[in-house]
């Protein structure tokens, strides 16, 4: 075990020498296990955020850290003047898995908003500005990265205003509403970006119907739709993507497709989209490099031979039905491992710090709203202590908040606002908890 005094060294050590950008971490963890990481000082916590969405198979998998080691003694990195055999095979797996058609290809990034950037990119080279054809439409609440051209796509002002301008003609239209996306969807839109659920916006799912009806409307008018699957691709939902039964002309993944391993793809669909992108028109030295893709092509196995998305869909289901259930609860949305519930009091950032004193990393996206992307591998045993928790931790949260609050109306404590608690609404695809 650690020395005791572990954990406040490696916190002090961070804030000296690290980029405040993420805020104060909230501890230092040294090792994994399964669904279980531990701190400097030795305790151990039960990872219900998986790195947000990241540790499909939790923490030190050994058919990852086998393929990661094996192919890193053999072949570490190439340019991308070459190619390598794992590269290669997972670019064909990520095809046969979408059912991509003939000439359908894919892009190696190394992260969702990277993916995001190269769609970016597609959708630009569909544009037509002597036709009128520059309009690029997202939604409300959306997150896609935090680079430039992703976070024009991003719809959260506090995330875009420090650095606008940004990349001009995108478009923000009301989450979920068909009728405002039929109206917007016309011959000078070059691209619609869409996440079948918003992770960051807490667990937003698109109703019934939504995304055939804009694979229908873009279609009609040439528009490209671009479906973001960083948080939801590879299994999160209990389907290997949650755009199932919606052939779109461009998918982004990243996140679980690595295992933890940093890596990210652009899969384009069919002969026309793929050309878009010619030889030097994008590129990323790591894209594709050869330890992310067995890596990734670790991943996929695991997950396909141990039949983890039937366990994706049964805790998932077996979570949101007792979740649902508690008084304090007001909703509950998600699919498989991707959960978000909204609580009857705005206490999230509360309940946050007190799951994680009593041992469980959850996350907050708003003053009411929680969020669970657990390992894909965790089981109901391990979800039910959460269940049985969670009451004892809303009364330590409640309690907190009324202190602070009677504090506040003192005059003796400074007012705090959910986005100066750490893992309050900051969350992000690169990792900011």
């Amino acid at each position: 075990m650690a020395a005791p005094d572990a954990q406040e060294d490696w916190l002090n050590r961070y804030g000296s020498s690290l980029m405040g950008v993420f805020g104060a971490p909230q501890r230092a963890l040294v090792r994994g296990n399964g669904c279980y990481v531990e701190d400097a000082d030795g305790k151990r916590y039960l990872d219900l955020l998986g790195g947000i969405a990241v540790n499909a198979l939790g923490h030190a998998h050994p058919a990852l850290v086998a393929a990661v080691a094996d192919q890193l003694a053999t072949l570490g990195h190439v340019s991308n003047f070459f190619t390598s055999p794992p590269q290669v095979e997972l670019a064909e797996r990520l095809l046969a898995l979408a059912d991509a058609p003939q000439g359908s290809k894919v892009f190696f990034a190394n992260s969702g908003a990277e993916a995001n950037e190269a769609a970016f990119k597609l959708a630009r080279r569909n544009s037509d500005p002597a036709a009128g054809r520059t309009r690029i439409l997202a939604l409300e609440g959306a997150f896609h990265g935090r680079t430039m051209g992703a976070l024009a796509l991003t719809a959260k002002p506090a995330y875009r205003e420090p650095f606008e301008p940004l990349p001009g003609g995108v478009e923000h239209l009301p989450f979920g509403d068909i009728d405002a996306l039929l109206a917007a969807v016309d011959e000078t839109v070059a691209a619609v970006f869409l996440e079948p659920i918003q992770g960051e916006a807490g667990v937003r799912m698109l109703p019934a119907g939504y995304l055939q009806a804009a694979r229908e409307a873009t279609r009609a008018a040439g528009a490209l739709l671009v479906i973001d699957e960083v948080q939801t691709g590879i299994g999160r939902t209990g389907k290997w993507f949650a755009s199932e039964g919606v052939l779109p002309d461009a998918m982004t993944l990243a996140k679980g497709l690595g295992g933890g391993f940093p890596v990210g793809a652009m899969i384009t669909f069919g002969e026309r989209t793929s050309g878009l992108l010619a030889a030097g028109m994008h590129g990323t030295t790591f894209g594709g490099n050869p330890v992310a893709a067995a890596a990734a092509l670790a991943t996929l196995s695991v997950l396909e031979s141990s039949d983890v998305l039937a366990n994706v869909r049964g805790t998932g289901d077996y979570l949101r039905r007792e979740l649902a259930a508690l008084d304090f609860v007001a909703e509950v949305r998600g699919e498989g491992l991707l959960i978000g519930l909204d609580l009857v009091d705005d206490v999230a950032p509360a309940v946050v710090a007190a799951a994680l004193e009593a041992g469980y990393i959850i996350n907050s996206t708003g003053p009411a709203t929680l969020r669970l992307a657990p390992p894909l591998i965790l089981t109901p045993e391990q979800a039910g202590t959460f269940l049985d928790a969670l009451p004892g931790i809303l009364r330590t949260a409640s309690g907190a908040a009324s202190a602070r609050g009677a504090a506040s109306a003192r005059g003796s404590a400074a007012e705090t606002t959910p986005d100066s608690v750490p893992g309050a609404t900051g969350t992000t695809t690169e990792g900011k908890p």
